[in-house]
C-alpha cells in the first residue's frame, strides 16, 4: 500500500500538575525531508536529537514540527514564544522617541519593529534543561504523535490509490479502443498509396520494379505498427500497480515504511514514452484523438505521484 506525504499528527501527555507537551507535526510533499522545527525553550538543547529522531522515522517531504508547553487548566500556550523583556523594551522606545522628536521624524510607526530587533528586547531566558524524567515523557509523545502521522499517510494513501486504479482503468479501456482502426489503418494506408500509382503515367507503371515496392511497401507499414508499444504499455501499467501492491519496506529501526513514489515516477515516464510513440505512429485522426486523452490521464497521475512517499 502506498503512502502520501500529506500528513498530520497531534500527541499531548502530561508533564507536572499543571503542564502538558503537545507535539504536533504536518507535512506537504517534496522531493527530500525538509525539516523545520518549532520547539519550547526547555528542549532547545535537545534539538539535534530531536531532529535525528524525526530524520530517522520519517522519510521524505516539507515537514514542520512543533513541540510546545501548555497550562494545563488553560489550555494555552505557556512556553513556546520568547517573552518580551519589558525593561530593554522601554529604554529603547525611550531612546528612539527622544530622537525622534530631536530630529523630527513625521511618524513613529516604524519604532516598534525597530525596537524589537534591537538586542535582548526578545531573548529566551535560561529556562533550563528538562530531566530525564521529562524527556522520557516528551519522547513518548513525539512517538505517539508520529503514529498518528504514519495513520494520516496511510489513510490519504488509500485514496491515492484509488485514484490512481481508475485512471490506470481508463488508459488501458483507451488501448484497448485502439485495436479496431489498426487494421484498417493499415488497410488505408496501402490504398492511398495504390491511388497514388495509378496516377503516374503508363510508363512509369510499367518501370516500377513491383517486387521492390511490395518490399518497400511492407518496410513502411512495419515502422508503423504499434504491437511493441501497446505490449510494453500495457506491461507499464501492470508494473505501475505492482509496485503500488509491494509491501512497504521499513528504515533501520524497522517501524517506518519507506516509500515507493519515486519509483512510481520513473513508471510514469516510461508510460508517457510509449503514449508519445503511438501518437507518432498513429497515423489516423481517431487514433490521435485517442493518445490526446491518454495523454491527459497520464498528466493527472504524474501530478499525484508527486504526493506519493
Amino acid at each position: 500500500m502506498i503512502y502520501s506525504m500529506t500528513g498530520y499528527g497531534k500527541a499531548e501527555n502530561q508533564v507536572a500538575n499543571n503542564k502538558k507537551i503537545v507535539v504536533e507535526i504536518r507535512s506537504l510533499n517534496s522531493k527530500s525531508m525538509d525539516l523545520s522545527v518549532r520547539i519550547a525553550p526547555q528542549l532547545r538543547s535537545k534539538e539535534l536529537d530531536i531532529r535525528t529522531l524525526i530524520a530517522q522515522r520519517l522519510e521524505r517531504g516539507k515537514i514542520d514540527l512543533s513541540i510546545y508547553y501548555q497550562d494545563a487548566t488553560l489550555g494555552e500556550n505557556t512556553a513556546t514564544f520568547a517573552p518580551i523583556n519589558r525593561e530593554a523594551f522601554a529604554y529603547y522606545y525611550k531612546e528612539l522617541t527622544a530622537l525622534q522628536n530631536e530630529l523630527g521624524w513625521a511618524n513613529n510607526q516604524d519604532i516598534v519593529s525597530a525596537i524589537l530587533r534591537m538586542p535582548d528586547v526578545t531573548k529566551v531566558q535560561d529556562c533550563g534543561d528538562v530531566s530525564d524524567e521529562e524527556w522520557a515523557v516528551v519522547l513518548q509523545t513525539i512517538e505517539a504523535a508520529i503514529v498518528q502521522f504514519n495513520a494520516f499517510r496511510e489513510q490519504e494513501g488509500v485514496s491515492l490509490y484509488q485514484m490512481f486504479c481508475e485512471k490506470l482503468d481508463a488508459i488501458a479501456g483507451l488501448l484497448a479502443e485502439v485495436e479496431p482502426y489498426e487494421q484498417s489503418r493499415v488497410e488505408k494506408i496501402k490504398a492511398r498509396i495504390e491511388a497514388n500509382l495509378e496516377q503516374l503515367s503508363a510508363t512509369t507503371q510499367q518501370a516500377i520494379d513491383r517486387n521492390r515496392l511490395e518490399q518497400e511497401m511492407i518496410f513502411y507499414l512495419e515502422k508503423l505498427d504499434i504491437t511493441e508499444e501497446k505490449v510494453r504499455l500495457t506491461n507499464h501499467l501492470k508494473y505501475f500497480r505492482e509496485t503500488m501492491g509491494e509491501p512497504l519496506q521499513t528504515t533501520i529501526n524497522n517501524s517506518t515504511p519507506t516509500g515507493v513514489g519515486k519509483k512510481l515516477g520513473f513508471i510514469a515516464q516510461e508510460m508517457g514514452r510509449e503514449i508519445n510513440t503511438l501518437g507518432s505512429k498513429s497515423n489516423q485522426s481517431e487514433m490521435q484523438i485517442i493518445v490526446v486523452k491518454m495523454k491527459d490521464i497520464l498528466e493527472q497521475i504524474k501530478e499525484q505521484v508527486l504526493n506519493v512517499l
